[in-house]
């Protein structure tokens, strides 16, 4: 019988709002009241971990990530994201479909699960896609991805144009209780925007992605969502104006949950002034404006996650010009430290980070169990010292790709142990 008590933490639990110095009884991958008879677990019956002085959250659930298995291996394997994703605090990691061939399919969805239990190391949630091969003209088989294990769907990377499809897809997925993440963008607005729009990129010489074009997508999955009464989760928010519409949307109550990534609250289109291709991204980098539209929507509950969107590419395909290197940077393992440096600048609250990173998450894509340290929730458990100071460099990048803007920053807050269904995966 698997046993594991995680003594003397700070335990943060959203689902109750607690913040208590306490034990952690696991037993069989699941949270259990602590025994009557305490000295069977003093004996050494049980693996024993000390957190004191440490944070004990719930596992972490990345619900936005890019692995390339299959297809695309040499940026990343579902091993080696995974590997990365343990290394940031993560329990659960959701994958986006744009893969080679896409996952519009039950045999795809079944492989990445395959996959993930083969190597039997922290939970993977394959997302379907919205239409076939992500072309935006025909649904993808909703019901079978479902039957075959999706947790949602979702054409990231490229918008559904046509909005009578995006309706369709709404209320079908509806019908299988599968949330819709949309990638809320005008692609004709945006053209051919390799930044965002304004004074950086006509300093630096480079055709501008206009804000409104995430604004105007935004606002017509919205309306659309509160058309037909049903739900929708927007990704990777990063403008003031988009912020606005989901405010205003939940006040007269519709469905609507978002997210957003570390690098919309932590950096500004100023960190491209040099033609840094690895702070390129859709959507862009924007206006210190919007980055604080971002943090106080963190602070007020608008914003419902924080997401990585990871994805990783290739030195020699960042290594190019800002105009052809393609978008995106990975994520995974500077997300939480990005995040702590909310709580330590006292921006928000250890519970509320929780809530972000794992229980929110957990309820929006429906996932049982998880996004909790309650008694019968599964043992996974992410726990951080929170005074620890270390920099992010390149050499210890997980991930294939080491396509990130934040190499070389120093943070405060790191991983210390990692448990999924109650086996360490990571003890510091």
């Amino acid at each position: 019988m698997d046993k594991l008590l995680i003594k003397n933490g700070i335990v943060i639990d959203p689902l109750t709002k607690t913040e208590v110095k306490r034990d952690i009884y696991i037993e069989n991958g699941i949270i259990k009241d602590l025994p009557v008879k305490k000295p069977t677990v003093d004996k050494g019956v049980v693996k024993t971990i000390s957190a004191d002085g440490l944070i004990v959250f719930p596992g972490l659930i990345d619900m936005h990530v890019h692995l390339r298995e299959p297809g695309y291996e040499y940026k990343e394997t579902i091993k080696s994201g995974m590997e990365a994703a343990i290394s940031g605090g993560f329990t659960s990691i959701c994958c986006m479909p744009n893969t080679k061939p896409v996952n519009d399919s039950e045999e795809v969805t079944r492989f990445l699960i395959d996959k993930a239990k083969n190597l039997d190391l922290i939970n993977l949630f394959p997302i379907g896609a919205i239409s076939k091969g992500l072309k935006g003209v025909s649904l993808a088989d909703i019901g079978k991805l479902k039957e075959a294990g999706a947790v949602a769907l979702s054409d990231d990377g490229n918008p559904v144009e046509d909005s009578a499809l995006m309706g369709r897809a709404l209320l079908y997925a509806d019908t299988f209780n599968l949330p819709v993440i949309s990638h809320s963008e005008d692609i004709k607005l945006r053209g051919k925007g390799v930044i965002n729009e304004g004074v950086m990129s006509e300093r630096l010489g480079v055709i501008g992605m206009p804000s409104i074009a995430e604004d105007i997508g935004t606002a017509r999955d919205v309306i659309l969502a509160g058309y037909y009464g049903v739900k929708l989760h927007v990704a990777h928010v990063s403008t003031a104006g988009s912020v606005n519409i989901i405010k205003q949307a939940k006040k007269i109550g519709i469905k609507v949950t978002c997210e957003t990534c570390p690098h919309y609250f932590s950096l500004t289109e100023e960190s491209l002034l040099d033609y840094n291709t690895n702070a390129k991204m859709n959507p862009p980098l924007r206006t210190e404006m919007d980055k604080r539209a971002v943090v106080e929507a963190i602070q007020d509950g608008t914003i419902d996650v924080i997401a990585t969107d990871h994805a990783p590419h290739s030195k020699d395909e960042k290594d190019d010009t800002l105009d052809a290197a393609p978008f995106g940077i990975i994520g995974l393992e500077t997300s939480l430290p990005l995040t702590l440096r909310l709580f330590h600048d006292k921006k928000i609250s250890l519970i509320r980070i929780a809530e972000l990173m794992s229980l929110n998450p957990a309820k929006i894509l429906n996932i049982s169990g998880r996004g909790s340290v309650s008694n019968g929730y599964i043992g996974d458990i992410t726990v951080v010292d929170l005074n620890k100071k270390w920099q992010f460099t390149e050499r210890e990048i997980k991930s294939l790709s080491k396509n990130s803007p934040f190499i070389g920053e120093k943070f405060k807050g790191k991983t210390s142990f990692v448990m999924a269904g109650g086996k360490i995966l990571k003890e510091n």
